[in-house]
C-alpha cells in the first residue's frame, strides 16, 4: 500500500508557502504610501535588475551558457521604446511590447552563434555585442541622441499616465511617477518570475538542465541541443529588453554609458550571489547588487573608509563593487547554491526541527 503522506504534505506546503508570501505581497503594496522617493526609485531599479537577472539566469543558470552581452539587450529594449513611442508614434504599451520584441529579434539574429558555441567561447562572442552596441548608441544620434541620450516618454495605459501629472492623490498620499510605476514594476516582475518558473518546471526546463549537465546524453535522448540553446538565448534577450524598458521609464532618460560592460557583469554577479538556476535567487541577488551602491551613497558619511565621490578615497560605488565582489568569492567558496541554496538549507533544518518536535511530543500526547 502506498504511503499517503507525501501527497498530503504537498497541499500543506503550498498553503504554508502562500502564508509566507502574503505578508511580503501586502508589504510591497503599501510601500508607496510610506516611503520617500529615494527608496521607491531604488526599489524600481531593483525590480528592473531582477527581471534582467531572471533572463540571464535562464541562459546561464539553467542552460549553462555564459553571456557577457546582456546589457546590449537592455539597451535594445530601452532605446526601441523611446524611438517607437516618440518618433514612430506608437501608443506606449504597444511601443513597450514592440521594444521587447526588438530585443528578441536581436537575440534571434545572434542565436545561430549561441546555438553552436558554449562556455567561455560564447562569453567572448557576446562581449562583441557590447562594443557594437556602444558604437551604435554613441554615433546613431538621430535615433539614440548620442552622448546625451534621449528623454523617455511616460507610459500611458488605458488613459492612466505613469507620470507626475495629472495630479493623483490616494488616501491623502500624492501619487507621482514613482508611486505609479511601483505597481507597474511589481506586475512586470511577478509576471516575469511566474513565466520563468513555469519554463524551468516544464519540459523546456528539464531539457535545458539536461543540456547543461550532460550535453551528449541529452542529444542521444533526442533533445535538439542547438535549438534549445538558441531559443533560451532569445528568451533571455526578451527579458533583457523588458528590463530595459522598465529602467528607462524609471530613469526617465536613456544614456549610452549606462549600458556598458559593467552592467553585464552586474547581472552575472546577481545570479551568482542569488543562486544559479533559481528565480527567487535571481531576485534576491538583484536586490543585493542594485541596492548596495545606493545605500552606500545615501549613508556613506556614517560608514568608515567610505569617502565622498571625487575626494580621493574609496567612493560609495567603488565600495559597493568591492563588497559584492567579495560576496561573489564567498558564495563560490562557501555557498555554491547562493542565497537560494542557503534558504533551502535553512528550510530543511527548520523542517527537521519541526518533525523532531512533533515526534517527541507524540508520546506525551498518548499519556
Amino acid at each position: 500500500m502506498s504511503d499517503p503522506t507525501p501527497s498530503a504534505a504537498t497541499p500543506g506546503r503550498g498553503v504554508l508557502r502562500a502564508a509566507l508570501w502574503l505578508p511580503v505581497l501586502a508589504a510591497a503594496v503599501v510601500v508607496p504610501f510610506y516611503l520617500e522617493g529615494f527608496w521607491l526609485q531604488a526599489g524600481l531599479f531593483a525590480m528592473s535588475a531582477a527581471i534582467g537577472a531572471i533572463g540571464i539566469n535562464l541562459l546561464t543558470g539553467a542552460a549553462g551558457q555564459l553571456s557577457l552581452g546582456h546589457a546590449f539587450f537592455l539597451a535594445a529594449g530601452a532605446y526601441s521604446y523611446v524611438y517607437l513611442s516618440s518618433d514612430v508614434g506608437l501608443p506606449t504599451p504597444l511601443a513597450a511590447l514592440a521594444a521587447v520584441a526588438v530585443a528578441g529579434v536581436c537575440g534571434g539574429l545572434f542565436s545561430p552563434i549561441a546555438g553552436r558555441l558554449k562556455g567561455a567561447y560564447l562569453g567572448i562572442a557576446t562581449l562583441a555585442l557590447i562594443f557594437v552596441g556602444q558604437h551604435i548608441l554613441f554615433n546613431a544620434e538621430p535615433v539614440t541622441g548620442g552622448f546625451n541620450g534621449r528623454p523617455v516618454p511616460p507610459m500611458e495605459l488605458f488613459g492612466f499616465v505613469f507620470a507626475d501629472t495629472p495630479e493623483l492623490v490616494v488616501l491623502d498620499v500624492p501619487f507621482g511617477s514613482l508611486e505609479r510605476l511601483w505597481f507597474l514594476g511589481l506586475a512586470l516582475l511577478a509576471g516575469a518570475a511566474a513565466f520563468a518558473r513555469g519554463v524551468l518546471r516544464g519540459r523546456p526546463g528539464l531539457a535545458l538542465i539536461a543540456i547543461r549537465d550532460q550535453e551528449i546524453a541529452a542529444g542521444v535522448m533526442g533533445v535538439p541541443v542547438a535549438r534549445y540553446r538558441a531559443g533560451v538565448f532569445v528568451l533571455s534577450s526578451m527579458y533583457g529588453g523588458l528590463a530595459g524598458v522598465l529602467v528607462a521609464l524609471v530613469f526617465q532618460r536613456v544614456v549610452p554609458d549606462h549600458f556598458g560592460i559593467l552592467l553585464s557583469l552586474d547581472h552575472l554577479a546577481m545570479i551568482v550571489i542569488g543562486g544559479l538556476g533559481s528565480v527567487g535567487g535571481a531576485v534576491a541577488g538583484a536586490a543585493f547588487v542594485s541596492l548596495l551602491p545606493q545605500l552606500l551613497t545615501r549613508y556613506g558619511d556614517a560608514l568608515p573608509l567610505v569617502a565622498e565621490p571625487g575626494s580621493g578615497g574609496v567612493s560609495p560605488a567603488e565600495a559597493a563593487r568591492i563588497l559584492y565582489g567579495a560576496a561573489v568569492v564567498a558564495v563560490v567558496l562557501f555557498l555554491p547554491g547562493g542565497l537560494a541554496g542557503l534558504a533551502t538549507r535553512l528550510g530543511r533544518v527548520r523542517l527537521k526541527e519541526l518533525k523532531w518536535a512533533k515526534s517527541a511530543a507524540a508520546p506525551e500526547s498518548r499519556r
